[in-house]
């Protein structure tokens, strides 16, 4: 509404002067007709001193600047004081305010020349200047009309953003009584395609993610508290055990259960540790890492149960992050080994803009329907439990959630040979400067 007024009030007084303007122009032609009429009749000598029937004050001045004829009101008066007609011209108009007239104080004039030498005349036609409000009336709806206006506009606005911002009160309302605990509910989405639709459709799917973020954050919380409290009966249990009958000959028997209770349980903490590592902002900047000579490394870092062959035309440069890389690789490797039956194979090569590495064991392996099941947190499946007893069932999840983060991926597969067995294939970003290349024509991912 303010803006409304502050449009209208310039435009008002800009309309005021217009109707100032016409009047003033009307006015002027009103006393230039007048005056030509008088000059007509001056011009065929049938004028005498007097000068009636007009409406308004007219005067006619011979060259001496003495007043020849006149209308009543402006009988004896001295002449008109408003300087006459250029020579080049035979009409003049203006506004003078030293005039000898009734009225005034400032009138309109119009003057005039009629012939030429002694017997020129000058017809002076005057009026009263028109006042700033030459119609009030007009001047006084216009006034009225400023506020009426300004009110129309203000109801109309704010109609309009009550309308508009109806949804966005009922998408707050809604956002209000949602809860941690009921996070199934969805703000309303208004069938208007605008942008409180989009707004609305952005609400609810951070609302998705966050629901799923707390689903997967209390399956977390059920799974660590499963998980550890295996490990924590059967120490609980040894030490009771040991307490009971401290001179038992089996005393050394329990104590080595219990390393083994607390390294599962350190082992769980760290996976627990790497997990958090990755889901917080701060993580080691990336680098170039060299995945045949970090392969090497990790191979040679302990003995394992199966013979492991490492395949490799030469340095394989990935972007990536050194110590989490290694943390992948050893978490494949490990799983690859407690589950072949005699030999891996790791093969690291390079395709286009990708490093792969690809850890190959001759075990059962995994059936497709469990694929995608083996990398979720603490999934293990069921016929590898008698293999797998002192896993975690974190070192697959960690490693695709560190692949993911370094912008690849972890994924498994049939064997290329057809044999029974599992691949499981690691595809990097390739550094810049990167290693030879693979075999020609070979697909790592195929």
């Amino acid at each position: 509404m303010l803006i409304t007024l502050v449009l209208l009030v310039p435009l008002y007084l800009a309309l005021l002067a217009l109707v100032w303007r016409s009047e003033a122009d009307g006015l002027e032609r009103d006393l230039a007709r007048e005056g030509r009429r008088v000059g007509v009749m001056v011009r065929e000598g049938r004028l005498d001193s007097d000068i009636s029937g007009e409406s308004h004050l007219l005067q006619v001045v011979d060259p001496g600047r003495r007043a020849v004829a006149a209308v009543p009101a402006m009988r004896g008066r001295p002449a008109v004081n408003f300087p006459e007609p250029d020579p080049d011209d035979d009409r003049r108009d203006g506004t003078g305010c030293a005039i000898d007239a009734p009225g005034g104080p400032c009138f309109r004039v119009v003057a005039l020349r009629v012939g030429g030498g002694a017997d020129r005349r000058v017809v002076y036609a005057v009026a009263d200047e028109p006042g700033w409000l030459p119609r009030p009336g007009l001047a006084l709806a216009l006034a009225l009309g400023v506020p009426l206006i300004a009110g129309l506009v203000g109801l109309g606005a704010w109609r309009s953003a009550g309308r508009a911002l109806e949804p966005v009160a009922a998408i707050r309302r809604e956002l209000d009584e949602i809860t941690a605990t009921d996070l199934r509910r969805r703000v309303p989405e208004p069938p208007r395609r605008d942008e409180v639709h989009l707004l609305a459709r952005s609400v609810n799917a951070t609302l998705d993610r966050l629901e799923k973020a707390v689903a997967r954050q209390r399956a977390f919380v059920s799974d660590v508290s499963h998980e550890l409290r295996s490990p924590l009966t059967g120490l609980r249990m040894e030490l009771e055990l040991a307490l009971a009958d401290p001179r038992a000959a089996d005393v050394p028997d329990a104590l080595a259960a219990m390393l083994r209770n607390a390294d599962r349980l350190q082992a769980i903490m760290d996976d627990l540790l790497a997990l958090a590592r990755l889901e917080s902002d701060h993580r080691p900047p990336a680098e170039p890492v060299d995945l045949n000579e970090l392969t090497d490394q990790e191979v040679l870092r302990r003995p394992r149960r199966a013979r492991v062959t490492i395949e490799a035309t030469g340095p394989v440069l990935a972007c990536g992050t050194r110590v989490e890389l290694a943390r992948v690789l050893t978490n494949l490797i490990d799983n690859a080994d407690r589950h072949a039956d005699a030999a891996v194979t790791v093969r690291v090569l390079a395709e286009g803009d990708r490093a792969f590495v690809e850890v190959v064991d001759d075990g059962t392996g995994v059936r497709p329907e469990d694929r995608d099941r083996i990398f979720e947190r603490f999934a293990r499946l069921a016929e590898g439990r008698h293999r797998d007893a002192g896993g975690t069932g974190l070192g697959l999840a960690i490693s695709r959630d560190i692949a993911e983060a370094h912008g690849g991926e972890l994924y498994v597969t049939e064997r290329r040979d057809g044999r029974p067995g599992a691949r499981f294939v690691l595809a990097l970003p390739r550094a810049e400067e990167a290693g030879s290349s693979g075999p020609a024509g070979e697909d790592p991912a195929g």
